[in-house]
């Protein structure tokens, strides 16, 4: 369906690509994975002809259309949401204001009848009768209710024309999709029903994204960029890190005999195989993983974050107890009489109507802001740690790392603070960053630096996985699953939420749930979806 033949990319003298020869079939979904900087985006970039290489060239089957996630929100500003996503199908939409064109005409023609009618055969054999319609479903699946289908491009807020520029690709059954990030600023229900359209979708996927559960569903393949080479693996995101996660072991593992280490690695893709009955892709996911070559597993080069938290104090019996805590902002009310105890060891996932909901929540819990009713209160033996989802006031000084963290430290001596910044993978010279130049990756990693050295037995998160790479959300993910102590927290990544938290509670405008079950049982529970639609939610 599409490939690439020799092709290598070099920035000066950094080599991003060396001589890439790869394959991309009809039916499947692809994954592409790789550390920060390893060149994901450039390389959906140069598939879709925005970027050329240096050498090599990348083919597509003749007579297949493809269409790329646009990323420039402003580049349609004068056209109808509706059009917009009609113009995903470039040769449809052209067929559609040629037409037009010709039926406006003052003078119309004997040669513009049959140009008319040209026109309007290859419009109705390219199902242009339903185009409108079939966009309109598309935009109602992504939450663009019909208010907006006739609004102006430049009169819907940033986060709708995400969703608009995903319709317009995925409008018109491409033969090539190309999504870079495409659950970006979607709700579960959005993501879901995303989920549920690529598992259907019968063409080619090639996808970037950091949202390990999505990965999960819909790829059928992982494309790996390591060591400038990029490398096919069949089955999804967790598989591929599992199993090279497994190979490194095995490589540290000198005297391990090559006939022991092939068989433990059978032995775990045949795990892996069996428990794929539970995806929603159970046949089709196992067939493929049964055709597994193991010699082809092999040890990653990632270098993932060592986030450990450790409590300097287990936490006594009380932990915090919130009564009847409300709060409004611009008139508006965000939380309504929430009440609620914390246990010891509970790990909460906090869900919301908006980011607001929840953020709002925890800056009262961290003393922020005040409540306009309730109060909450704290055991005796409670220390909190807290990222919070703004962070930029914490890195409004010129210091360079060491200084920054110091301040957060009650060991001052470098070679301690040293320990922590290394362990979010900041060595040798970056530790002289200025703290005002950082990326928001590079702060986030900051702030979990300044948080493990706390030894906290609360910790309260917020989005804590944004501006993450993948390797970072699987170690932060790790290290809260591992942690003995209590966490509250709240994120929009369905599998952190899954294996961290044993409680949820949701907070709507009309009240409040709070279930002690996972997350997948909290979406899946039929009495919980009744109290939820009691609630208003959908």
């Amino acid at each position: 369906m599409i490939s690439t033949s020799n092709l290598s990319l070099q920035y000066g003298k950094r080599i991003l690509f060396d001589d890439v020869n790869i394959k991309f079939t009809g039916g499947n979904c692809y994954g592409v994975i790789g550390a920060n900087g390893a060149g994901k985006s450039t390389f959906l970039k140069i598939l879709s002809g925005e970027i050329s290489p240096n050498t090599g060239s990348v083919h597509i089957e003749p007579g297949k259309r493809m269409a790329v996630l646009k990323q420039d929100h402003s580049a349609f500003n004068d056209s109808s949401v509706l059009d917009t996503v009609m113009m995903g199908h470039t040769t449809l939409w052209k067929i559609m204001q040629d037409k037009n064109a010709i039926y406006m005409k003052a003078d119309f023609s004997d040669a513009d009848g049959i140009k008319a009618a040209e026109l309007e055969e290859k419009f109705a054999e390219m199902n242009g009768w339903n185009a409108e319609a079939d966009a309109a479903s598309l935009l109602s699946g992504l939450g663009i209710g019909e208010e907006h289908h006739y609004s102006l491009m430049q009169d819907i807020s940033g986060a709708l024309k995400v969703r608009v520029l995903l319709a317009q690709a995925l409008f018109g059954d491409p033969d090539i999709l190309i999504l870079d990030e495409p659950t970006n600023d979607l709700d579960l229900r959005t993501v879901t029903w995303l989920e549920d359209f690529l598992l259907d979708f019968k063409n080619t996927v090639i996808v970037v994204s950091h949202d390990r559960h999505f990965l999960d569903t819909v790829c059928t393949h992982m494309a790996d960029i390591d060591f400038s080479k990029i490398k096919l693996y069949t089955g999804s995101y967790t598989f591929w890190y599992e199993t090279s996660q497994l190979a490194l072991r095995q490589r540290s593992q000198a005297n391990k005999k090559a006939e022991d280490k092939k068989k433990e690695l059978m032995e775990f893709v045949q795990r892996f195989s069996a428990n794929a009955s539970k995806s929603k892709q159970a046949t089709s996911r196992k067939k493929l993983l049964e055709k597994i070559n193991i010699d082809e597993i092999q040890a990653s080069s990632r270098r993932y974050p060592a986030i450990i938290f450790k409590q300097e104090r287990e936490a006594g019996n009380q932990v915090l107890s919130v009564q009847g805590i409300s709060k409004s902002l611009n008139g508006q009310p965000v939380i309504g009489n929430l009440t609620f105890e914390v246990n010891r060891g509970d790990k909460i996932a906090f869900l919301g109507t908006s980011g607001l909901t929840t953020s709002t929540l925890f800056q009262i819990l961290m003393g922020e802001i005040k409540a306009d009713k309730g109060t909450f209160e704290y055991g005796q033996t409670i220390t909190k740690g807290y990222q919070p989802n703004e962070n930029g006031h914490y890195f409004n000084v010129d210091q360079n790392l060491i200084d920054w963290l110091r301040e957060f430290s009650e060991d001052k001596s470098e070679i301690h603070i040293r320990g922590f910044l290394g362990k979010m993978l900041f060595s040798g010279e970056e530790v002289f960053k200025s703290s005002k130049v950082l990326s928001g990756g590079e702060k986030v990693r900051c702030m979990i630096s300044r948080m493990m050295l706390a030894n906290a037995n609360l910790l309260i998160v917020d989005e804590p996985t944004n501006h993450l790479d993948l390797e970072s959300i699987q170690a932060y993910n790790n290290g809260l699953k591992d942690f003995d102590g209590t966490v509250l927290f709240t994120s929009h990544d369905h599998q952190f939420v899954q294996t961290v938290a044993n409680r949820i509670i949701e907070i709507t405008p009309n009240g409040f749930l709070d279930k002690l079950m996972t997350y997948d049982e909290y979406i899946t529970n039929d009495k919980v979806a009744e109290q939820r639609a009691k609630l208003g939610v959908a």
